[in-house]
């Protein structure tokens, strides 16, 4: 049976020569122009070429590269296979890769060449794994890897014989728990309802729509609303990585409408030199998305004052249950340390301590009661906190809800750090400073930073007898972490904080460098 015609084929039906994907040059990136006629085409070739290798209904491929046309080809025809798309960061090292393709149960990987060795270099251990597409390169000698256009050479245009089971396309982001291990979370449905609701809130359902990637698309964000560009048969705009002089340049040149971003890019831009500023041109910008972390108030102000109003939103939502609240353009002033209210019949709860629903301005667990919830994690027994009709979901933020109905998420996920908007982890890096011979104790957590929003940050106790070498310490770290995740300073300390049950109070620690900052904005 021949699969119905999916939102890209339709645009490649409806407006084949209007521009689909336009990749910048910048960061190294081979520039293109692709119309929907022809992203289609090379959808289809390289959906033909995955069945044509062995991939079967189900099964889970993952994909890695900085952003990129054959990413977006590959997420797409992924879908019309109907495989659970796995993104993979191309920042993480080989144990790390490992780890996730093996834990995914991937049978496919596609990735750009940057990335192929560090895969090479762990194939011998992923046992489930049948093949590896690269492209953007050369395949690693003697890997055994398969070259893009060789998979995709001869293959026909027309859609692959799978009927995909969701227009949105199944997927599976790696998020973590309280172990510090990736977890998988699995999505295979989708709400078209509350989808368009939120489509609406956003203001992008709107003729002339243009996105700009602004993030990496491995992260659910940016991933999700580049999706949905293309749903609505929006041209995006590709940034391999990001550069805030292109990118400002890039909304001017394409009269950008929309774009999702960290707070940290965010703060990169409006920190550009007024020389710079003074080309700025954001006057066709209608959504410009803030999330992955807090919005500090004042960066607010900077992006109002200098990038221009009335088209910053920011959002409330996670990996696990997608976009559960919208702060718009007219209220990011007006309630400061807010990220809105919820939307499309998305209903919001704040549990106490002992289990009472809060009152307005009491905080309490958040939990929220959406169809755009996950399935589950994938191969743990590890799920979210649920309130007793399962309905209502937690990923452990705690907030409060105004008299108005906004609510203002207080703390964090337990321990998590989020620097420029990526989620790290403490208890992985802990593993690693643990294994060092002098260390007995340690504690990893996010200390204030102006530009990332946190930044990581590590105190170690010294085993009885032995001394510390930071130096050697932090080379101890690098070599097996990926950078981002390694801690940017150290304390050593002669003992820290724990309870008689010998659990550490990180709590006690962090408030010594935020107890002057304002963790809601």
């Amino acid at each position: 049976m021949t699969a119905p015609l999916d939102a890209l084929a339709v645009h490649a039906q409806n407006t084949p020569d209007k521009v689909a994907v336009v990749v910048d040059a910048s960061g190294g990136a081979t520039p293109s122009s692709t119309t929907f006629r022809e992203l289609n085409d090379q959808i289809n070739r390289l959906g033909n070429g995955l069945v044509a290798i062995g991939a079967r209904s189900g099964d889970r491929l993952v994909w890695c590269g900085p952003n990129s046309l054959e990413v977006i080809v590959t997420i797409h025809a992924a879908r019309k296979c109907n495989l659970v798309a796995v993104p993979l960061s191309y920042r993480f090292n080989a144990d790390e890769m490992q780890y996730v393709i093996d834990n995914s149960d991937a049978t496919v990987v596609v990735i750009d060449a940057e990335e192929a060795p560090l895969v090479a270099s762990v194939r011998d251990q992923l046992p489930k794994l049948r093949a590896v597409v690269v492209f953007g390169g050369p395949v690693p000698t003697g890997s055994g890897f398969l070259a893009w256009d060789d998979v995709c050479a001869d293959q026909p245009t027309s859609e692959p014989d799978v009927a995909a089971t969701s227009e949105a396309g199944a997927a599976m982001i790696y998020t973590s728990g309280t172990t510090g291990k990736p977890k998988g979370a699995l999505r295979t449905r989708t709400d078209r309802q509350i989808v368009f609701a939120l489509l609406d809130q956003l203001r992008l359902l709107h003729e002339n729509s243009v996105h700009l990637t602004t993030g990496p698309m491995y992260h659910s964000g940016p991933l999700a609303f580049a999706s949905l560009a293309h749903t609505l048969g929006a041209p995006i705009i590709v940034l391999r990585k990001f550069d805030p002089v292109r990118w400002i340049a890039l909304v001017k040149e394409h009269r950008v409408t929309n774009s999702f971003s960290a707070p940290t890019q965010l703060k990169r831009i409006v920190s550009l030199p007024d020389a710079e500023l003074e080309h700025a041109d954001l006057s066709s910008m209608i959504c410009l998305i803030a999330n992955a972390a807090p919005v500090p108030y004042p960066l607010k102000q900077e992006i109002v004052e200098k990038l221009g109003d009335g088209f910053l939103f920011e959002v409330y939502g996670s990996t696990e249950l997608g976009v559960d609240t919208v702060l718009a353009p007219e209220d990011q002033l007006r309630k400061p340390g807010s990220c809105g209210k919820p939307y499309g019949g998305i209903r919001i709860r704040i549990v106490k301590d002992d289990g009472e629903i809060a009152a307005p301005g009491e905080a309490g667990e958040l939990f929220v009661r959406t169809n755009l919830a996950m399935d589950g994690y994938h191969h743990t027994d590890e799920q979210l906190t649920e309130l007793a009709d399962d309905e209502w979901k937690s990923v452990g933020d705690v907030a409060y809800v105004d008299e108005e109905g906004y609510v203002y998420i207080c703390d964090r996920k337990k321990d998590m750090i989020i620097s420029g908007g990526v989620n790290i982890y403490p208890a992985e890096i802990e593993a690693v400073l643990y294994a060092h011979p002098q260390i007995l104790d340690a504690a990893v957590f996010g200390v204030p930073d102006d530009e990332w929003g946190e930044r990581v940050h590590a105190i170690v106790q010294a085993k009885s007898g032995e001394t510390i070498d930071l130096y050697e310490l932090r080379t101890f770290a690098e070599s097996r972490l990926a950078r981002y995740k390694q801690p940017r300073e150290y304390e050593i300390r002669a003992e820290l904080p724990r309870t008689d049950s010998g659990k550490l109070l990180k709590r006690v620690l962090r408030d010594e460098y935020w107890r002057d900052r304002d963790t809601a904005v």
